[in-house]
């Protein structure tokens, strides 16, 4: 976890909207594992729908479409969603805060999406080929990497031992890690009297 700046005042600075987006992880810890495991899985899932997509040799912007898994696709949409599992494996590859960050704005986008092509089907500006199939899967995929990106760090009743807690509320959180290291130095002190007691 990122150390929290004091105030020239000597007091915590209060955590900013940036300090909130820009917080880190610490190295290693178990919420990085679910934000690699959400941007792997999709990124799995759009890679290999990109190039079976590709396989088929279809128009770059070619309106009539070939399925894949059930879903329309073409150059385009195929080449686009090969850039973006690209760019969620190496989310993958970077973990911790940048995962869940990476998850939560192309989930956004995804479900952006959504809306945008529900109202260009059957246009001529449907470039990207979608049908009601395709949109349904971009709400989906949106929704799934917005809940694995906003996992344990975006919720009002975080536990006090998460990091993210921890950073926005430096005051509270070093108040209460003296209270902890107070009763356990008390629960040492007891149990070497009982122990000394013994002799």
């Amino acid at each position: 976890m990122a150390a929290t700046r004091p105030h020239p005042a000597g007091r915590h600075r209060r955590p900013t909207r940036r300090d909130i987006v820009t917080e880190q992880l610490p190295v290693g810890h178990k919420l990085s594992r679910v934000y690699r495991f959400g941007a792997g899985l999709v990124g799995v899932i759009l890679v290999v729908f990109g190039i079976l997509g590709l396989i088929d040799r279809i128009g770059f912007f070619d309106t009539g479409g070939s399925r894949v898994g059930g879903l329309n696709t073409n150059g385009a949409l195929s080449v686009l969603s090969i850039v973006v599992g690209g760019l969620l494996f190496y989310g993958m590859v970077r973990g911790g805060n940048f995962a869940s960050t990476l998850n939560i704005l192309l989930g956004g986008l995804f479900v952006l999406s959504g809306f945008v092509n529900l109202a260009l089907l059957e246009t001529r500006y449907n470039f990207l080929a979608f049908e009601i199939q395709n949109v349904v899967f971009s709400f989906v995929v949106g929704v799934l990497l917005l809940l694995f990106g906003m996992y344990g760090r975006v919720s009002g009743g975080l536990p006090h031992d998460n990091p993210y807690w921890q950073h926005r509320h430096p005051e509270q959180d070093e108040r209460e890690q003296r209270e902890l290291a107070a009763r356990r130095g008390d629960e040492l002190r007891r149990r070497a009297s009982l122990f000394g007691g013994r002799k």
